[in-house]
């Protein structure tokens, strides 16, 4: 991937990749960008069969501080640094091979799965573009229409460099609406046994029983913020208790991210 084609920050500031990317409290769209990844039945197998995260409780906060690296060293790094991440993302894509082993969905049972996948890169591509602006603009400030399809265009240089096809890669917010609409409709999504198994491990990782407040608003961000009928696929609980709970949650968290010092607030590499 030619590094010189990623877009550059404007003359004026930031462009709106950084200025998003560069919130801490961005991270809590990521659990619902997961959970929506993982009901993809092949994707949910890649991640079963190969990742170790579940391991111990310091297994998931160690995967976590490494894919928050590399999003930091693509968003804020030099080309070298930029180049790096890319290279331990495809080193490990190129390890996530194998079959699926039930039926799950359109999905048959033996069906091979590939993190190198052009189909699977493009479905965690899209969930993550969906999820991140989303939080953003619950937590930190609005996102006009313009700033969405510039965080979309400024974002398909990863999606290609890991494989997506061109042509399927979305460069405007319709475009990943449509993209996401074409994939729901072709019936890949279709949670099954291995995405139920992970998804308690990212609603209820066991290093948030030492910090309860904080598992607890993941867990409702996480969960409220899916797509309702991926919610009931995963079987998880809503009502309007809950509901009204997120709906206080939200701007409690919008005015404390608005007191905090940008030290606290934004990444370091994005005050750089």
């Amino acid at each position: 991937m030619d590094l010189a084609k990623r877009p550059a920050v404007t003359a004026l500031g930031l462009d709106v990749a950084h200025r998003v990317n560069a919130e801490r409290v961005v991270l809590l769209g990521w659990g619902r960008a997961i959970l929506m990844q993982l009901a993809h039945p092949l994707v949910a197998a890649g991640v079963h069969d190969h990742s170790s995260f579940r391991a111990t409780p310091w297994a998931a906060a160690a995967r976590l501080h490494a894919t928050v690296r590399a999003m930091l060293a693509l968003t804020f790094g030099t080309d070298a640094e930029r180049q790096h991440a890319l290279y331990g993302i495809q080193q490990i894509h190129r390890r996530v091979r194998g079959h699926l082993p039930t039926a799950v969905g359109a999905c048959a049972a033996g069906t091979a799965y590939s993190a190198e996948d052009p189909a699977l890169v493009l479905w965690v591509h899209l969930t993550l573009l969906e999820s991140v602006p989303l939080v953003y603009e619950l937590f930190v400030a609005p996102v006009t229409d313009a700033e969405r399809d510039e965080y979309c265009a400024g974002a398909a240089w990863v999606a290609l460099a890991l494989g997506a096809r061109a042509a399927d890669v979305p460069r405007t917010w319709r475009d990943m609406q449509a993209a996401m609409a074409r994939t729901y409709a072709s019936g890949a999504i279709a949670v099954g046994p291995q995405a139920r198994e992970l998804a308690q491990v990212v609603l209820a990782p066991k290093i948030g029983t030492f910090i309860p407040p904080a598992a607890w608003l993941n867990r409702l961000v996480t969960v409220g913020l899916l797509p309702p009928h991926i919610r009931e696929q995963y079987g998880l609980a809503w009502d309007t208790r809950r509901q009204r709970a997120l709906d206080r949650v939200i701007p409690t968290v919008r005015a404390l991210r608005h007191r905090l010092p940008l030290r606290l607030a934004i990444w370091p590499e994005a005050r750089v």
